[in-house]
């Protein structure tokens, strides 16, 4: 059963094509291993080719012992396995980061290592149902907007795919007991230290319990409903930004002195969605995004962003406001610097936002 709804999901979503290569991130835990054997039983039948790329925390004392039985179960499927061993916590420790971030970050740099090494395309990771309903309640914990909503999404970037996205964690569980898989379980998961671990064994049995026993469900469904909505607000968003879109200029953003005279020759663009952002600048009409309704500035800034910068980490709502200020002030010369790598100021009846 769990075979053919994997199966549904992939040809729902689009998430694995015929001839793609595929890197499974394998941490040796239920899901990882579901995943696996999963996608090991359909290649054939789908044609695509399987890596996995296991990544040892050094975090656990299990650790070890997590990795070497990585090795075993992919030596027995006859798929090539790249492991690697590195020292999150003292990297955590070195770059004052947490934890959890550096980890992840780790990991995906080191997914990343391994799709070049083996020329594949696409990365596999076992997120879950029950994955995606937890960062949907952590998303409105950290009070984000409607895109919040959506969770953990089956495909990111036409690279990262989440074929498990539709399956709940007992089924997962359900399924490794019956194909006898003997998957290694962390420990660390029933510690209620990380926010994800405490909506995962405190609130949402809670609510279960108290409120909604269908609780995963009908996270579900409004994460549906936002997601269809929240894509029609990004095709708006993009003509829109296509609509007020002015070009680029490699010499416009000073690194330094901003107050001397600034002077830009415009490199127009007929087509918004396939200019290059040389210099790694994007310049709009000041005029037509002050025209816009304040749902769509937002959205036009955090597109806008995340085209310059392939990302929006670090963005709040009170920086988007603070733009959005400095345009309808319209005062020349003044910028702001909502983050490190970004810099956002207005002249001569245009907004910069340079890298």
């Amino acid at each position: 059963m769990l075979k053919e709804q994997v199966i549904n999901t992939i040809k729902k979503y689009n998430l694995i094509n015929d001839g793609d290569k595929i890197v499974i991130g394998v941490s040796g835990g239920p899901d990882s291993i579901c995943l696996l054997h999963i996608l090991n039983e359909i290649k054939s039948e789908l044609n695509f080719q399987i890596y996995v790329a296991h990544i040892n925390h050094m975090i656990r004392k299990e650790a070890d012992e997590e990795t070497e039985y990585v090795k075993k179960f992919c030596k027995n499927l006859g798929i090539e396995c790249y492991i690697k061993r590195i020292d999150v916590v003292g990297i955590a420790n070195n770059l004052k980061r947490g934890t959890e971030e550096t980890g992840r970050q780790i990991r995906y740099e080191f997914f990343n290592e391994v799709l070049k090494k083996t020329n594949s395309n696409k990365i596999a990771t076992a997120h879950n149902n029950n994955d995606k309903v937890e960062t949907i309640i952590m998303n409105i914990l950290r009070g984000s907007g409607t895109s919040g909503l959506k969770g953990i999404e089956p495909i990111r970037d036409k690279k990262y795919i989440r074929p498990l996205i539709e399956t709940s964690r007992e089924e997962i569980e359900e399924y490794c007991i019956i194909n006898n898989l003997e998957p290694k379980i962390d420990k660390s998961n029933n510690e209620n230290i990380y926010t994800r671990n405490k909506i995962r064994n405190i609130v949402i049995p809670y609510i279960k319990k108290e409120f909604n026993p269908n609780i995963i469900k009908t996270i579900n469904r409004l994460s549906e409903v936002a997601n269809e909505e929240n894509e029609y607000i990004n095709k708006i968003t993009e003509q829109t930004f296509n609509e007020i879109y002015v070009g680029t200029n490699a010499t416009f953003c000073p690194s330094k002195n901003i107050s001397k005279e600034l002077t830009a020759d415009i490199v127009e663009a007929s087509d918004a969605r396939t200019q290059q952002k040389e210099g790694g600048q994007i310049i709009l009409d000041l005029k037509k995004f002050n025209n816009l309704e304040l749902v769509i500035k937002r959205r036009v800034i955090l597109y806008t962003i995340n085209r310059l910068l392939s990302s929006t980490t670090g963005i709040e709502k009170v920086n988007i406001d603070e733009i959005i200020k400095l345009c309808s002030n319209n005062i020349g010369n003044k910028y702001l610097k909502p983050i490190k790598n970004l810099k956002v100021l207005v002249n001569k009846g245009k907004i910069f936002f340079c890298s």
